[in-house]
């Protein structure tokens, strides 16, 4: 199916958010939860899976497609906006964490991009959201993101998000890149994925890293973020009150009574 053409916008520094303009009958999907705004032209759908089975397909397509979500931790379901007037309507989704959305044109990917689970945010109605299985076992059990992965597909634009700031790397044929296991954005399909073990007593058991580290091999282009989401959602589990109300008081000589005086009443 070929996808929609959409025009796009992207606003903010470190909270982003996208608004896609839509001709007449031309429709976005996004991903349960990522709506913002729409203007009033643009009416809103629940579907099954992706959306690029709508058309032509009977029910086995349709549960395929959504049982293709539930494998890479997704909803069953999706939201599809379709601009239902004569003029040109706008309609918004939003990064879950703070971080950068990246617009991907597929067409220039050859078609195929692969990156983390739960990073896809919103497309074009005609790209696919499918499952990337890892056909090795080391870069399964230890890579960060198990055996599956997305994969986005088709000829039209598709964005994702990520955590924090985000790089960019071009890598030559041959050229290895040696990555976090959890600050990977996604990559072009001719990138070689796997994951090495760091290596050395005192760095596996002091130096806080964790055991393994990506490597991407070239050629290929390679999106890195600076702060994953897990590690993120740790440090604020860390600083979070413990059982009877304590919590960390960073810079606070009162401590729990700082927190009564300063209104940051937790009951």
């Amino acid at each position: 199916m070929q996808a929609h053409e959409i025009d796009y916008q992207i606003f903010g520094e470190e909270m982003q958010y996208v608004e896609i303009e839509l001709d007449p009958q031309e429709i976005v999907i996004a991903e349960a939860g990522s709506f913002m705004m729409m203007e009033n032209n643009i009416q809103m759908e629940t579907i099954f899976g992706d959306g690029s089975q709508q058309q032509g397909s009977g029910l086995f397509g349709k549960l395929l497609s959504a049982g293709k979500r539930v494998l890479t931790g997704e909803s069953l379901f999706m939201t599809a906006f379709l601009n239902q007037g004569h003029t040109k309507s706008k309609v918004s989704f939003a990064s879950p964490y703070p971080g950068k959305i990246l617009p991907i044109d597929l067409t220039e990917f050859q078609g195929k991009f692969i990156c983390q689970k739960s990073s896809f945010l919103c497309a074009a109605k005609g790209v696919s959201v499918g499952i990337e299985f890892s056909q090795k076992l080391g870069r399964g059990l230890f890579g960060g993101e198990g055996f599956i992965m997305q994969k986005i597909e088709g000829d039209g634009m598709a964005f994702v998000h990520s955590g924090g700031t985000m790089a960019k790397k071009e890598l030559a044929h041959g050229e290895v890149l040696k990555v976090d296991t959890g600050c990977i954005i996604g990559f072009t399909k001719d990138v070689d994925y796997d994951i090495e073990f760091i290596g050395g007593i005192k760095n596996s058991i002091f130096g806080g890293e964790g055991l393994f580290y990506a490597t991407l091999k070239g050629p290929g282009t390679v999106y890195i973020q600076s702060l994953p989401f897990s590690r993120l959602a740790d440090r604020i589990i860390a600083s979070a009150p413990r059982s009877g109300g304590n919590s960390r008081d960073e810079g606070s000589l009162l401590g729990g009574l700082g927190n009564l005086l300063d209104g940051d009443n937790r009951f």
